[in-house]
């Protein structure tokens, strides 16, 4: 005997674990809505907070940093090399016009006047140093 099974549209979209609507969502390269990001690194010290991103093929000319009411923004735009496109006739062209940005609100205790960063082999760190410590102050009560 066989059982009555309702038509489901969606099962044509394939949602299973290594779908292709998952794979969308995924930062797995290539396919990947996040593609054209980069990876980044937030980390604490002592003294600072450190922000390291990893940005290949870029030069800091081509990097922007800013702060703004307590947020890091660091973003980039660029075209790949594809060469003279009216004298070459590309048979499958991927690499395209990109730009990303990347936005990371900053702790309270980290001071935006003490900011540095420097770029080197493709990683872009910024350090933005802390406030100092504001430990209470104690008030000593005269009598009157």
């Amino acid at each position: 005997m066989k059982t009555l099974v309702r038509y489901n549209p969606y099962e044509l979209l394939d949602v299973s674990p290594f779908g292709l609507l998952d794979s969308l969502f995924e930062n797995d390269g290539a396919f990947g809505l996040d593609a054209r990001l980069p990876a980044v690194d937030v980390r604490e010290t002592d003294s600072a907070f450190v922000v390291e991103a990893e940005l290949p093929g870029l030069t800091e000319k081509d990097i922007e940093l800013k702060i703004e009411r307590g947020v890091l923004t660091i973003s980039a735009s660029g075209k790949d090399e594809t060469g003279d496109e009216k004298k070459e006739k590309f048979l499958r062209q991927e690499r395209r016009a990109w730009k990303f940005s990347r936005s990371f609100t900053l702790p309270d205790a980290a001071d935006e006047t003490k900011a540095d960063a420097s770029f080197k082999n493709g990683i872009l760190s910024v350090e933005i140093g802390k406030k100092p410590e504001t430990s209470p102050r104690k008030i000593e009560i005269k009598a009157a």
